[in-house]
């Protein structure tokens, strides 16, 4: 009886540590142009749900994503309760129906950090260790 108490505890401390790893892996980058510092996590679901396109104080907002990868499959399963496989085909209805495109996608935090940085209103994820010169770094409220 007591291992099995000790299992289930050492069970649930690997569920809390587990659950607060996603979102220190990840970070939130904006271009510079983007006049906030702070975002809530229903704005930046409903940006990369193309269902937002600015944000308060900022002109037109374009979110960006990578194509895969453990950032990604973090990101849109903890800030948008998706798999990828749903996202895909949430994206595909938008083309379809012509109320929008699928978002710019990369393949690795280089190439989004460098997208962002030189694209006015962009608005991105990479893992929280990526270099970002050129961005700024915004807080989830």
């Amino acid at each position: 009886m007591k291992l099995m108490k000790s299992f289930i505890a050492l069970a649930l401390i690997g569920m809390a540590a587990g659950a607060n790893v996603p979102t220190r892996g990840i970070k939130i980058i904006a271009n510079l142009e983007v006049d906030a510092s702070e975002i809530s996590r229903d704005e930046l679901s409903r940006i990369f749900l193309m269902t937002k396109t600015s944000l308060p104080k900022a002109s037109h907002v374009e979110p960006v994503l990578e194509k895969s990868g453990p950032v990604h499959d973090v990101f849109i399963r903890e800030y948008m309760g998706r798999t990828e496989a749903a996202l895909m085909t949430y994206y595909r209805s938008l083309v379809f129906t012509g109320k929008a495109s699928i978002p710019k996608t990369f393949n690795s935090d280089p190439e989004v950090a460098e997208y962002v940085a030189r694209t006015k209103g962009a608005i991105g994820y990479v893992s929280a260790s990526a270099s970002t010169p050129g961005v700024k770094t915004l807080t989830i409220k």
